[in-house]
């Protein structure tokens, strides 16, 4: 085995990138970063390479999000790589998202935060039957970011909200019935599909197509039209009490995971998915950068990455504490420019 967090190879036409972290659920960390963005822009200048392709190795993840432990900890001793590591990821997740040629996600297993912004924004996002998609940001004091102000309110049925709001989990059928996938190809077909790429004149569309099969039936397609009711409000508070006012069993279950959520994440993560909808990816990625800036600067991100993931006791003490302390001129300072703002090349 490679001993490398992510490493590189030219398979006949195909860039083959694999993240290389299965310990650790293959989470993205900076020096990653570093080396996929100018691999990627080799590869884009390089007339042999016509595909790229993304995958994991370990079966249970594709990526798990950004290396939030270290995050927490460069935030907590003022130092600068805290604030450099959403900048490069953010600036890498708009070079995938415009990138010229062919990019191919492989996803089997978890895929949440930075995972996703590694995989949603390519050309063919190819799902596996473990494929496990979340967008858990508000239970840390975080925001789902990587582009998620702008991919998830374009999803259909205010599942976007849904996803952002309570962190939920969606699988293989739910991705392609929303879109967060393009094909359902089973996993033991992702070393066909990456034979098959390799050849030259072989058409990505065509090789996907060809293994690609139906999944099941969408779990969330069954509760899309209850979602579109509940989660179009504009106010998190607004939400909530549509939540109240339906009073079944799936709605106080949602009540009750949005309960354990930060409150000021809640607020924050709502305003950008509404401003996102109308704004250009890059102006979605200068927006969460100002947002992120805020966060690390923040009270509610140490504690819930201290509660969730550092001690464990699953108990974080948010600071507002509630929905209704969160005044509107707090979440204003979020969303406020910046003396260094994010730029793209």
């Amino acid at each position: 085995m490679i001993d490398e967090e992510v490493f590189f190879e030219v398979k006949g036409s195909l860039g083959l990138i694999t993240l290389n972290r299965p310990k650790a659920l293959n989470a993205l960390t900076l020096s990653m970063v570093r080396k996929i963005y100018p691999q990627l822009k080799q590869w884009e200048n390089a007339s042999s390479v016509k595909n790229i392709l993304i995958k994991a190795e370990g079966e249970k993840a594709f990526c798990a999000g950004g290396d939030i432990r270290a995050l927490h900890d460069w935030g907590k001793n003022n130092d600068e790589k805290a604030i450099g590591f959403y900048r490069e990821e953010y600036i890498l997740n708009q070079y995938i998202k415009r990138y010229p040629k062919p990019y191919i996600s492989l996803v089997n297993g978890i895929v949440m935060g930075g995972g996703v912004g590694l995989s949603v924004h390519g050309s063919h996002r190819i799902a596996g039957e473990n494929y496990s998609f979340a967008m858990p940001e508000t239970g840390i004091g975080l925001f789902p970011d990587v582009g998620g102000s702008f991919f998830l309110p374009r999803l259909s049925f205010e599942a976007g909200t849904y996803l952002a709001l309570t962190g939920n989990r969606i699988k293989a059928a739910d991705a392609i019935f929303l879109g967060t996938a393009t094909n359902f190809i089973k996993s033991e077909n992702f070393s066909n599909v990456i034979n098959d790429l390799s050849e030259e004149e072989n058409d990505p569309k065509n090789i996907i197509e060809n293994y690609s099969v139906e999944p099941e039936e969408s779990e969330f397609k069954k509760i899309s039209q209850f979602c579109n009711k509940v989660f179009k409000a504009d106010t998190v508070e607004k939400i909530i009490e549509n939540l109240i006012e339906e009073n079944s069993d799936l709605s106080k279950k949602i009540l009750s995971t949005i309960d354990q959520k930060s409150p000021t994440s809640l607020k924050v993560a709502l305003r950008s998915l509404r401003l996102g909808k109308n704004i250009s990816f890059e102006e979605c990625m200068q927006m969460e950068f100002r947002m992120v800036n805020k966060v690390m600067n923040d009270h509610d991100f140490y504690e819930g990455v201290r509660a969730l993931i550092i001690d464990k006791d699953n108990e974080p003490y948010w600071k507002p504490s509630s929905i209704s302390e969160v005044e509107e001129n707090f979440v204003d300072k979020f969303f406020s420019s910046l003396d260094d703002d994010l730029k793209f090349n």
